[in-house]
């Protein structure tokens, strides 16, 4: 990606909304480890607006996943207050939890977790099977995996298909209930370098297009780079590295 692409999505997501789409307040989450007790977040305040593209950079076992988990609503054992699009999520059931990450949230895992026994189309419309809403939605899962470069793979299966692949068809997965906030735990990490590259210009094209929230957490300084402000966690803190 060019200097002047970075520059123009970070231009694009300063327009910041007058309420944040994400707020932690006081946030802490520890784990027990035998007799021990692991505080993997100390106190978190953080507020990310609506458009925004963030990088959580820092060394495994640092929290960066378990941070995301708590946006996501995948962890309920937290001190504090996370609120997201207006919803404290410590207050949902587990079935609001469900709704809340099948309408607002895309997920975008390091190892991809694809089915190998459904293709490329059924793996993206997964969420809808889940979906409260009613309507087709095999059309909009050709069209997206058109736009993420794949309209060639649609009937094949995900053993068939390369890394790089792989990762757009759990991309189009991610975009199918239109999410307001992308999530991406280590999205480059199982990928060479020129793959990663062609995976984060993309990122850069949707944010762009689609205008998401978008939540990085990597240890690759190369993926952080594609982000408006990017954080380091250490020692259960977020300090800001640049913006």
């Amino acid at each position: 990606m060019t200097d002047k692409e970075k520059k123009n999505i970070k231009k694009n997501n300063n327009d910041k909304t007058t309420s944040p789409i994400i707020t932690l307040k006081d946030v802490s989450r520890s784990f027990r480890d035998g007799d021990k007790t692991l505080d993997v977040l100390k106190k978190i305040n953080w507020e990310i607006y609506e458009g925004q593209s963030i990088a959580v950079m820092g060394r495994s076992g640092s929290g960066k996943s378990t941070l995301l988990n708590l946006i996501a609503g995948l962890d309920q054992g937290y001190e504090g207050e996370v609120i997201v699009d207006n919803l404290k999520l410590g207050k949902l059931s587990d079935k609001e939890l469900g709704h809340y990450r099948n309408d607002k949230i895309g997920f975008i895992f390091q190892s991809f977790h694809l089915m190998d026994q459904l293709t490329c189309e059924e793996n993206v419309l997964l969420p809808s099977w889940f979906s409260r809403e009613k309507g087709e939605f095999a059309q909009k899962a050709i069209s997206i995996l058109e736009k993420v470069g794949l309209s060639h793979k649609i009937g094949q299966r995900p053993n068939l298909l390369s890394g790089g692949e792989k990762q757009r068809v759990a991309i189009a997965r991610a975009l199918l209930m239109e999410p307001k906030i992308l999530l991406c735990d280590e999205p480059t990490g199982n990928l060479d370098e020129e793959t990663g590259e062609e995976i984060l210009n993309l990122f850069l094209k949707l944010q762009k297009e689609e205008g998401l929230t978008l939540i990085l957490v990597t240890h690759e300084t190369r993926t952080a780079e594609i982000a408006e402000s990017v954080y380091t966690l250490k020692n259960g803190k977020l300090q800001l590295l640049n913006e």
